[in-house]
């Protein structure tokens, strides 16, 4: 492997000159920049990320801890934050908390061992002594998709508010009265939003809401499959079933398929958040989609904030009501 040494003797010029390179430092000449970036690319010289980071005290790395990597929404979502923070000069490690507080404090821990610059964390429902250390010492720190309660971190996140209203509104003109929910956890933010949003959106259209109706669920297949069995074994079974999100979503379309019901005909089914995959089912399942993309990229933003000294603001985006045939045409559903 070539050393800095090697790139001087092949580009004629000092060690210094290498470093001031490698450093982006202004004071090299054109013609010597060109040189050394010429050297390093015949001996591919590939620099020393931690010698540098001892001299700068920056490593340009960003510490991103999500909730659930098998969840496509988490999936997309560090996706874009890895764009963004890439076009911005920085490198994104990712910890896989899944859901759990413990995990979620081992990758703040090791993070802070590899001395990243910046964390980016969608918390657990737990304020963990690890993340409060993090607030209170003034480490360049933002929260995604959740919130905590108590600390004064900035916030990138999406209100679903008004796009739950839009798919409550579309099911009433279809003419359904009977409404299914699987809600998240409620110890989570994101949880706690949908529900109240969901509920405030039923009583704002005049639609009933029928307590055997509400399941809570935790985000994930299993949840979403077990509640769609006892709705669908109610008496009165729901004539749709709005998942909180898009793995419970799964898990009651399995369990729709498994009684040989018609999605659109017998049952209808709506999910919080989009997946490609929604668009090929048969027929295609509505949905509230998040801008993924924008909030990777807005939470990106807000580090870069931090991490140059700027005063931060929390921001909230909205999501967006997409209406596909799987909650059926008007008055197709009993």
């Amino acid at each position: 492997m070539a050393r800095i040494k090697d790139v001087a003797a092949r580009a004629g010029v000092s060690v210094a000159t290498v470093s001031r390179v490698i450093n982006d430092n202004p004071r090299v000449s054109g013609e010597n920049r060109a040189r050394v970036v010429e050297a390093m690319t015949q001996l591919r010289y590939v620099p020393n990320a931690v010698a540098r980071s001892l001299r700068t005290d920056a490593t340009k790395t960003i510490g991103l801890i999500i909730g659930d990597i098998l969840n496509p929404f988490f999936t997309a979502l560090a996706r874009s934050v890895e764009q963004a923070a890439r076009e911005a000069g920085y490198t994104v490690v990712i910890g896989n908390a899944n859901e759990r507080a413990e995990e979620q404090d081992h990758y703040v821990r090791t993070f802070a061992e590899q001395q990243v610059d910046a964390f980016l964390i969608c918390p657990t429902a737990e304020v963990t002594p690890s993340i409060t250390e993090l607030a209170v010492d003034g480490r360049p720190l933002a929260f995604l998709d959740r919130t905590l309660p108590g600390l004064a971190v900035p916030t990138v996140r999406v209100d679903g508010a008004r796009a739950i209203d839009g798919l409550v509104a579309h099911l009433a003109r279809l003419g359904h009265r009977r409404i299914g929910y699987i809600s998240g956890p409620d110890s989570l933010s994101s949880g706690r939003d949908r529900t109240e949003a969901f509920l405030a959106a039923m009583r704002r259209h005049g639609m009933e809401i029928r307590p055997e109706y509400v399941e809570t669920g935790d985000f994930q297949a299993e949840s979403g499959r077990a509640s769609t069995v006892r709705l669908l074994s109610l008496p009165e079974p729901p004539q749709v079933i709005f998942a909180g999100d898009n793995l419970m979503a799964l898990g009651a379309l399995d369990e729709i398929r498994g009684r040989d019901l018609r999605l659109g005909r017998d049952v209808g089914l709506a999910s919080y958040d989009d997946v490609p995959w929604f668009v090929h089912v048969d027929p295609p399942i509505t949905a509230i989609a998040q801008p993924t993309e924008e909030l990777g990229h807005r939470a990106v933003a807000v580090l870069l904030d931090l991490l140059d000294g700027r005063e931060p603001e929390s921001t909230t985006l909205h999501a967006q009501f997409i209406p596909r045939k799987s909650c059926g045409e008007e008055g197709e559903i009993a």
